[in-house]
């Protein structure tokens, strides 16, 4: 109890126990990364990290311990749900101004965790060397061709023969001793710099007493007591959907026999959607390290701390969120297909060079196509520079997700979209 009281101060806004205020994502991070860290200490009494007996070991544990098919399920349920609220998570702070002032370094360190909570599950993912997970870290990992000094680093993890029991046990020992170590220090450090701040961002402009100061209420009971609800939710939510689903396990992985299609871990699959129409230098190196550089510089940018904690900051700005939402929901698709139509063109057609496919050509295109959506955002609705950079935003996020669900449900053999053919 002692050190809960720490974690938290003794008092808070009452406008932060809002559950629009959070959304509880933090909370609930925090719940799954302790549901991982349990349910992957058990199952390290049975997993053994070499190519011979990774497979059967994970057979084993799910046909032989007791709830041992529910342990793994909830291992995985677990890390695909913590990579959707993290995210989500990070999208509340960005929407809400959470990254300017003093939360500046915070919002890096929440970038950090985000990335190591990606590549824990990219290192776990293969550990149960089934077909599914050998060939999509195949996948993952022949993108490093494409990234300076990449075929370095991809020499760290794989051997001339491709996947072997070195990348095997490398993955095992960053999953299971270097991320997790990591990850407590960004999470301990996270932790404390909220506190610092004094709790969430919260609006200024709600949540005001009579002397024009905020409204604050004892942590106990009133947020301890919301924290615990959320936390027994959660785990009950995960828990029965380990109880009705089986994390998937396909075949023994087999390097001899790629799977049609091999589809990298729904997390990367925006990024492989990415390359069916960018050369692979800028879907795989240019348009991440861009972004990468986005996320790191925008707390560093001059921004509006007078709307800290506000949604979209103004109600002109959610209007024009909800315009950005709805033209990346039609825009996207639509260039999507041209694409296809144009690799068809060519394939008729082979003496027509490729560079609308491939090349600088399209992404300049799209870099034009992304200045004219924010420059006219910003006039038709009359935003400021913030709420403009906020719909822009929106605008390639929603195009990122749409890009992800078409490389998950649309693409069949050969990576062709199900219902355009051959």
């Amino acid at each position: 109890m002692s050190f809960i009281k720490h974690v938290h101060p003794v008092k808070v806004p009452l406008k932060a126990l809002e559950l629009k205020s959070t959304w509880a994502l933090g909370g609930m991070c925090l719940v799954l990364v302790t549901l991982l860290a349990g349910s992957g200490t058990l199952m390290l009494f049975s997993y053994q990290p070499f190519p011979e007996f990774a497979y059967t070991s994970v057979e084993y544990l799910e046909n032989q311990f007791t709830f041992g098919r529910m342990i793994r399920s909830m291992h995985y349920f677990s890390a695909n749900l913590l990579v959707l609220m993290l995210f989500c998570h990070m999208l509340r702070v960005f929407f809400t101004g959470g990254y300017l002032g003093k939360r500046r370094l915070n919002w890096i360190i929440g970038l950090c965790i985000l990335s190591l909570v990606l590549l824990s599950c990219f290192t776990g993912y293969l550990l149960p060397w089934d077909q599914t997970a050998f060939w999509a870290v195949t996948i993952c990992m022949n993108m490093f061709d494409y990234v300076p000094a990449g075929s370095m680093l991809k020499t760290f993890f794989i051997t001339d023969g491709g996947i072997s029991e070195k990348t095997l046990q490398l993955f095992f020992t960053l999953h299971t001793t270097v991320i997790p170590t990591l990850l407590i220090g960004f999470l301990a450090t996270h932790f404390w710099k909220v506190r610092k701040a004094k709790g969430v961002v919260t609006s200024r402009l709600a949540g005001m007493g009579e002397d024009d100061k905020p409204v604050m209420v004892a942590v106990h009971p009133n947020l301890l007591l919301r924290e615990a609800v959320v936390a027994l939710v959660l785990t009950a939510v995960i828990m029965v959907l380990a109880l009705v689903f089986k994390a998937p396990l396909d075949e023994m992985a087999n390097a001899g026999l790629s799977p049609n299609p091999a589809k990298a871990p729904w997390y990367f699959s925006g990024f492989q959607e990415l390359l069916l129409h960018f050369h692979p230098s800028f879907a795989v190196f240019l348009i991440p390290t861009v972004i990468f550089c986005i996320l790191i510089g925008m707390p560093f940018l001059r921004g509006d701390i007078q709307n800290e904690g506000v949604w979209f900051m103004s109600d002109r700005a959610k209007t024009a969120a909800k315009t950005a939402v709805l033209i990346s929901m039609t825009l996207t698709p639509v260039l999507v297909f041209f694409d296809e139509a144009v690799l068809d063109f060519q394939k008729w057609f082979p003496g027509i060079p490729g560079i609308l496919s491939t090349g600088l050509v399209p992404f300049v295109l799209v870099i034009c196509l992304i200045l004219v959506h924010h420059f006219g955002m910003k006039q038709k609705f009359k935003l400021s520079s913030s709420e403009a950079f906020q719909t822009s935003a929106v605008f390639l996020i929603t195009a990122f997700v749409i890009l992800t669900l078409i490389c998950i449900w649309l693409r069949g053999a050969g990576m062709k979209l199900y219902f355009w053919g051959a």
